[in-house]
């Protein structure tokens, strides 16, 4: 199968939730277990690049770097590619920064792009401030908002919560049975 249409039948886990909630570590650590790639958080590269005073192009430029990178890594991905965030967590955060406010092609592509399975990390493990971090306060009214809109468009998700270990054990159980539901459609 040429490259760029087995990319299109990759399984897209997007890892999503709160700053500071494990998203990180465990797109990694599934990405090692399941002998694939992982897709970092194109958010972070980009402040650490440019700083923290973000205006709408900035966020234009990171969700757009995102789709880049989903797409340019599920051309190396093994079956499955872990995404450490996605466009929902992108358009919420532009909310945040302007006040409701988000560029209709993220809506749109928000909408368009679509994923297996949603790991929704919740904000239950201890805050870690890296310096690109500051909305501690947010993690559970974030959460929520994830919730809330991952329920509404009818998209699947597990919520992983718990210790580190309590989160990976749940975390390679859900992709386990995405996988393996993938694997009963094809025959």
């Amino acid at each position: 199968m040429l490259p760029n249409a087995r990319a299109a039948f990759v399984c897209r886990i997007a890892l999503v939730g709160p700053e500071s909630c494990g998203k990180s570590f465990l797109a990694e650590k599934l990405a090692a277990h399941f002998n694939t790639v992982f897709v970092e958080e194109y958010g972070r590269t980009y402040c650490e690049k440019f700083g923290m005073d973000s205006t709408e192009l900035d966020f234009a430029h990171v969700a757009g770097g995102q789709l880049y990178r989903e797409d340019e890594m599920a051309l190396e991905a093994n079956k499955v590619l872990f995404c450490d965030t996605e466009l929902l967590v992108t358009q919420i955060w532009s909310e945040i920064y302007f006040k409701g406010k988000c560029q209709p092609w993220i809506y749109w592509a928000n909408h368009e792009r679509k994923y297996t399975h949603f790991l929704l990390c919740a904000p239950d493990i201890p805050w870690v401030n890296d310096g690109l971090r500051k909305y501690e306060y947010a993690r559970t009214w974030m959460f929520e908002r994830l919730k809330e809109e991952l329920e509404c468009r009818n998209l699947p998700f597990t919520v992983i919560q718990g210790s580190f270990e309590e989160r990976w054990t749940d975390a390679l159980v859900a992709v386990e049975l995405v996988m393996a539901a993938m694997q009963d459609r094809i025959g």
